[in-house]
């Protein structure tokens, strides 16, 4: 961007309304045109990769024009036969390539005049580790990685030198009381609109510049109840249409039975897939705390195999614009194969050019599956690739033989990429960004690859006589304990009440949940949940379309078209199409084009230092590193064991009694390393365990009870 451009998006506002899981996004852009010309500004920028776009309008002067969603094509003729013939037009399209980057060409603005856009979406919010419900506006939209011959132009500029300011409030209600909303940027307090908690309203606080994503997490009381929101059809709409009939949301949150859980899984085959392309080398987040991505993969990485359970297989992977695995084929997990994997792990650096992701899965697809250990991919990237479509059809194709788990590191990361890699790979999606700590993120996922899956879900209804249910989720492949899923189903003919019965079977346990609810919706709804439920059947439709390409299987676009036309939601095939028609007068000159800018985006731990000692088996050796790491000599640690313990079982109490000790709150990162490390000491039939506990606690100047263990 040449320094004489004058930038004309000058403020963007943001309203957000949060109904329960689902909301509902409002900005408004505006822009002003300060040269001398008539100029076509073209913004680039990224939406959360499952929001469906519903409304798209403009205001120039006094005069307002609604867009209109038509087909693609048509829409990109109609805008260049607008610019030409002298007439303002304003066009808004999702990139081929990505769902979650929308191009936004504001055609034809006088000299000195400005346009105010308004744009609408709908978007569900993805459940924390915590159980708070994330929304995320990107405001970062990290040059995309380009296989060649590809075509989306990107103009980005540094944080500090984003022209244009923002302005961002939400109003949140639900059925249960919000019990606080937190943000990774400074917030006003919330305020509470009625006595019961359960509606709110919160705002950024004076002065933000947009120079990071602003992420809210909204915490409910009873986050783990299931709930059914009922939603009326629009009254323009015709019956049996998507849009004229009942909608219902269901939102799943299945009670695991701890009999169940209990067989938590020791075996597996588990692939690490690590992208080691060059933007890895950029800082996890914009303060330097925490070194570089690549460097908190490493760390992970360690953690991962210290928590990988005796028995397994294993292998990692690495790309960039080519790929590397550290074994021919998967191995046994033993104390040599995993000494020999951390040697090389500590030599990964960010040094493998590009992101070409697709050819390491197409290998890692290759490998016959081992039997009885089922095969379990977990995938680090910053998400920055150009052809997410051939990636996610790759995987669900292959979504019989593994699950897939996504982790997206680092600002910008692509969201369509993340979360459709674990919803097509029956897995579960994590997105590391601002001041997150990769590893309780990534820990929390290997707990979910250690449950036995749930199986044979299904959904059933059960409905007054003459009404009908379609469901247009498509059918739901994974379930792990503390997860939602959401299902969106039209209801057809008169309304009364229904029910609906949740069964799935968990190692071998047959479980049922059942939910019932009124089919008279809540006033003034609007049609947040219609338009998730049609952006749902969109993104089925469109994959089916991708899946059949080159064959003769009719209608599927059409479909796409005619959905996208109906519900005013946006979708590969459709374009947001506004001409501004009530004004007689011609622009005069030729118009220039300008691309507005969006923004690109140390000392070892003491609990990694401990963990890097243990051995594949749980045990720690009693040496001269575990007394450094413990903060010890080795003397202070070596004097004190009891006569009747051996060296390995004091070592490895001494271990334990340091994480629960000082690293509680680190908890979740080193929970399973620490179960296996109590399962080694019960194989040993280690005795006088109540001595060897006081010991311990002595000697580090805790207090831990010796059933904290697990002993």
């Amino acid at each position: 961007l040449c320094s004489c451009t004058v930038i004309i998006l000058s403020s963007i506002e943001v309203e957000l309304e949060v109904r329960d899981h689902v909301a509902t996004l409002v900005s408004t852009l505006l822009y002003e045109n300060k040269e001398d010309k008539p100029i076509e500004a073209v913004f680039v920028f990224p939406l959360p990769g499952d929001a469906a776009v519903c409304h798209f309008s403009a205001v120039i002067g006094q005069t307002q024009i609604v867009a209109e969603v038509k087909e693609k094509q048509q829409a990109r003729e109609e805008y260049d036969d607008a610019l030409s013939s002298g007439q303002q037009a304003f066009l808004l399209e999702e990139s081929d390539q990505s769902p979650d980057i929308f191009s936004l060409s504001v055609g034809s603005l006088p000299p000195g005049e400005s346009a105010s856009i308004r744009l609408e979406y709908v978007t569900e919010l993805a459940v924390q580790v915590d159980d708070g419900l994330r929304f995320c506006l990107p405001a970062v939209l990290n040059p995309r990685y380009q296989p060649q011959g590809s075509s989306v132009q990107v103009t980005s500029v540094p944080a500090s030198l984003v022209p244009y300011s923002l302005s961002f409030s939400a109003r949140v209600s639900s059925p249960r009381p919000i019990s606080k909303v937190e943000s990774s940027c400074s917030l006003d307090p919330l305020q509470y609109l009625n006595a019961e908690k359960t509606q709110a309203t919160v705002k950024l606080a004076a002065g933000h510049k947009f120079d990071r994503d602003v992420e809210l997490l909204i915490y409910y009381t009873d986050a783990h109840q299931p709930t059914a929101v009922v939603e009326a059809g629009q009254a323009s709409a015709k019956t049996g249409t998507v849009m004229g009939d009942l909608m219902v949301m269901l939102s799943l949150y299945p009670e695991f039975p701890q009999s169940g859980m209990s067989s938590a899984a020791s075996c597996g085959e588990f692939v690490f897939l690590m992208d080691r392309s060059g933007s890895m080398d950029c800082l996890l987040n914009n303060s330097n705390h925490q070194g570089t991505r690549v460097a908190s993969a490493r760390d992970t990485l360690l953690l991962l195999l210290k928590s990988l359970p005796m028995g397994c297989y294993f292998n990692i992977y690495s790309f960039g614009s080519s790929y590397e695995h550290m074994f021919p084929k998967s191995v046994e997990y033993s104390e040599k194969t995993m000494e020999e994997a951390l040697k090389k792990v500590e030599e990964m650096t960010a040094n493998l050019g590009g992101t070409e992701i697709l050819k390491p899965l197409e290998h890692i697809y290759s490998q016959p599956c081992i039997p009885n250990q089922p095969r379990q991919l977990f995938v680090f990237t910053d998400g920055e690739v150009g052809n997410t479509k051939e990636v996610i059809d790759l995987v669900k194709k292959n979504s019989g033989s593994h699950r897939c788990f996504s982790f997206g590191i680092g600002e910008g990361a692509s969201t369509a990429l993340i979360n459709d890699l674990a919803k097509e790979g029956g897995g579960h999606a994590q997105f590391i960004t601002g001041g997150d700590r990769m590893q309780p993120k990534v820990m929390q996922s290997l707990r979910f690859a250690l449950q036995p899956a749930v199986q044979d879900v299904s959904v059933t209804w059960d409905l007054p006589k003459g009404v009908s249910a379609t469901v247009l989720s498509p059918p739901i492949t994974a379930l792990f304990q503390g997860q939602r899923s959401l299902v969106y189903t039209q209801i057809t003919g008169q309304v009364g009440a229904g029910c609906v019965t949740v069964k799935y079977s968990l190692a071998g346990h047959l479980s049922q949940n059942q939910l019932c609810f009124s089919l008279k919706s809540a006033e003034e709804t609007g049609l947040t949940v219609h338009r998730l439920g049609a952006r749902t059947l969109i993104r089925s439709l469109e994959m089916e379309e991708r899946e059949h390409r080159g064959q003769q299987v009719g209608g599927v676009k059409e479909k796409v078209v005619e959905l996208s036309i109906q519900s005013g939601v946006s979708s590969s095939f459709t374009a947001f199409i506004a001409v501004n028609k009530s004004d007689g007068k011609e622009i005069q000159g030729p118009l220039v084009r300008r691309n507005v800018p969006i923004n690109l985006s140390l000392h070892l731990d003491p609990l990694l230092q401990l963990v890097s000692l243990q051995k594949a088996s749980g045990c720690w050796l009693l040496d001269a590193a575990l007394a450094a790491a413990l903060g010890k000599t080795s003397e202070e640690v070596e004097k004190p064991k009891p006569a009747s313990v051996n060296q390995e079982v004091w070592a490895t109490v001494l271990a334990l009694i340091w994480l629960h000790g000082f690293k509680t709150d680190a908890k979740e990162e080193w929970e399973l390393l620490a179960m296996k490390a109590v399962s080694w000491i019960h194989a040993q039939n280690a005795q006088c365990m109540t001595e060897c506990v006081e010991a311990a606690n002595t000697v580090l100047g805790c207090k831990v009870p010796k059933d904290a263990l697990g002993l």
